[in-house]
C-alpha cells in the first residue's frame, strides 16, 4: 500500500438510509483482507460520545463535523487509514476534510429519497412523515450532494459487496492502494 507515514481518509456521504455504514463495513472487512487496516468514524456512534442528546442545529452540526474532521486528521496524522460513514449535509463540511488531510477521497453514496425511505432501518423517515422530525437531510433539511466526488456509487443499483470493490477500485486509482 503506497500510505508513507499518514493515513488515508475516505468520508462516504448520502442521504440518510442510504448505506453508508453497510457499505463502510464492507470496505474495511475487503481492506483487512489486503492487509489494509482501517478505523470507521460511524456518525451515529460518535454522535452518542460526542452529542448524546443531539438537537441538530446548524451550530451543533457544524461543530459535530469540525469535531469529526479533527478525528479523522489526527488519526490519518498517526498513519491511520479512516473511513468517515457521515451524512455531512453540508458541503462545507466535507470540504474542510479535503483541504485538512492530504490523501482525501469523497465518496458520493448515491440513492433516491424513496429507496432510502423503504430502507429506513432507524425509523427517521417515518419520523418524518409522522412530523416528528424536521431536521432530517433531504427532508426538513437540505443535503448537498458532492458536485465533483472523487468514487460515485448507486446503492439502490449495486449490492454491498459490488460497491465496497468499486470503492476500493477509486482509491486504487487515487494511488491509495496498491494495484490488485
Amino acid at each position: 500500500m503506497a500510505q508513507g507515514n499518514s493515513g488515508f481518509a475516505v468520508w462516504l456521504t448520502g442521504l440518510p438510509a442510504s448505506g453508508k455504514s453497510v457499505i463502510a463495513q464492507e470496505v474495511k472487512r475487503l481492506l483487512a483482507e489486503q492487509g489494509v487496516s482501517t478505523h470507521i468514524l460511524d456518525s451515529d456512534e460518535l454522535r452518542e460520545h460526542l452529542t448524546p442528546r443531539p438537537t441538530y442545529t446548524d451550530e451543533e452540526r457544524k461543530w459535530f463535523y469540525d469535531m469529526v474532521v479533527f478525528l479523522a486528521k489526527i488519526l490519518t496524522g498517526n498513519g491511520v487509514n479512516v473511513l468517515i460513514a457521515a451524512t455531512g449535509s453540508c458541503r462545507k463540511y466535507r470540504a474542510g476534510a479535503r483541504s485538512g488531510i492530504g490523501r482525501f477521497a469523497e465518496v458520493h453514496i448515491d440513492c433516491p429519497r424513496e429507496v432510502c425511505r423503504k430502507r429506513d432501518p432507524k425509523g427517521l423517515w417515518r419520523g418524518v412523515e409522522k412530523g416528528a422530525i424536521d431536521t432530517l437531510p433531504g427532508a426538513g433539511n437540505p443535503y448537498e450532494a458532492p458536485l465533483f466526488p472523487d468514487i460515485r456509487v448507486d446503492s439502490s443499483m449495486m449490492a454491498i459487496p459490488e460497491a465496497a470493490q468499486h470503492i476500493l477500485e477509486g482509491l486504487r486509482q487515487k494511488g491509495f492502494l496498491d494495484s490488485a
